[in-house]
């Protein structure tokens, strides 16, 4: 089963098990994941699930849609060239695993 390790600004991190059907971000808040607000249930609202994709693994994922991209440049914490919405990512295949960092902040 893939998994999405989420890393915290501090370094630690956590690795939990998805299913390639569930969103990272749905993942994170039904474990618990500091950080990751998910306000709005993941139905691509309100920005409080801001994460930052390991830059390696950026161009494995599908790109962002207009308004993900939308929501996006009104994120509270920097946003960077992997900044993505956690409620529009899931694991791709061939990825076993997905790296997110959590930003300092969400809006």
């Amino acid at each position: 089963m893939p998994r999405v390790r989420f890393v915290q600004q501090d370094g630690s991190g956590k690795s939990i098990e998805v299913g390639r059907d569930v969103s990272v971000m749905l993942a994170a808040v039904r474990n618990g994941i500091h950080g990751i607000d998910g306000e709005c249930g993941g139905c691509l609202d309100c920005a409080t699930c801001h994460v930052y994709v390991d830059e390696e693994q950026a161009s494995s994922l599908p790109q962002p849609s207009e308004e993900e991209l939308e929501l996006l440049s009104a994120v509270s914490g920097e946003r960077k060239p992997n900044s993505r919405l956690s409620c529009q990512l899931k694991v791709p295949a061939p990825l076993d695993e997905l790296v997110v960092h959590v930003p300092a902040r969400q809006s």
